[in-house]
């Protein structure tokens, strides 16, 4: 593999490589099996592939956040290492590369950008943006692959490819998964050994949670999901909510369920110090 720290590097390096169509994984490195699942994915499906690593600050709106973000470049790249082939590239610029001048843009995703982290996390989703059209206008690919467990983040990053008119195909992979069924993330290394073994039951809950439609109204399913929670050590609930696919409209009570729609559990956690989300979809059957 080669490694570009540079848009100049990164160019020529695709331009020698003269393979298309390019697969892109953009991450902010501290990888994992999940990470490496979309690479092998790309792999799988594109000649030549670009692997990210930047962590962005226009995405996070708690600098102290950003700041204990964990950062592991020599294990990204010795992971990388032993699955990607000559050709392919790992692009790991400064924040200079990606903005040589500051990013001013602001962009509007209607419900999207309303609900659930938007409501948490303000300025996050213009923050993914900004860096996403960036790394799509450097990186210039024709799949990019994103984890499932990025749930919102996912529908965001659709619509944006939606409104830019971009021909980029965006392929979702499944959530990966520790044994115990805590969703894999970069942060599950900041959790303190006594809060770690208590997160599987974020994957519980939810895995309940999902089939109790067809005997329970959604006031109640959240009222379940909270007394997991909350009745942990150290543990909070953030937000549950079950939202559909493509708008992410929260559903107040099951009568809103429409017919031939996707609806996905999505939860938020404050585990000790640190912030977990994950989601699974609804069993409506």
């Amino acid at each position: 593999m080669k490694v570009s720290v540079t848009v100049k590097e990164l160019h020529e390096a695709i331009s020698a490589a003269g393979e298309v169509p390019v697969g892109f994984v953009p991450t902010m490195g501290a990888l994992h099996r999940g990470h490496l699942s979309l690479v092998m994915k790309a792999l799988d499906e594109s000649p030549l592939v670009v692997v990210s690593i930047f962590v962005n600050p226009t995405q996070f709106n708690d600098t102290k956040d950003l700041e204990k973000y964990p950062r592991t470049p020599a294990g990204d790249l010795a992971m990388l290492r032993e699955i990607l082939r000559p050709s392919d590239i790992v692009f790991m610029p400064g924040e200079k590369e990606i903005y040589p001048e500051k990013d001013t843009r602001t962009f509007s995703f209607g419900n999207l950008d309303r609900v659930m982290e938007a409501l948490h996390r303000p300025g996050h989703f213009n923050g993914v943006a900004q860096v996403v059209s960036r790394l799509f206008e450097i990186v210039g690919p024709s799949v990019a692959y994103f984890g499932q467990k990025d749930f919102q983040q996912l529908a965001v990053i659709r619509e944006l490819v939606r409104q830019t008119g971009s021909a980029i195909k965006i392929v979702a992979c499944p959530i990966v998964r520790e044994s115990d069924g805590l969703a894999m993330s970069s942060r599950n290394v900041l959790l303190e050994p006594g809060i770690r073994k208590n997160a599987s039951s974020i994957f519980r809950a939810l895995s309940e949670a999902s089939t109790m439609l067809s005997r329970c109204d959604i006031p109640e399913i959240r009222q379940y999901v909270a007394g997991c929670i909350n009745s942990l050590p150290g543990f909070a609930l953030e937000y549950f909510e079950i939202a559909d696919e493509k708008e992410l409209i929260p559903a107040v009570s099951g009568s809103e369920i429409i017919s031939g729609r996707k609806y996905f559990c999505c939860i938020a956690v404050r585990a000790g110090s640190v912030r977990l989300i994950d989601n699974m979809e609804m069993r409506l059957d």
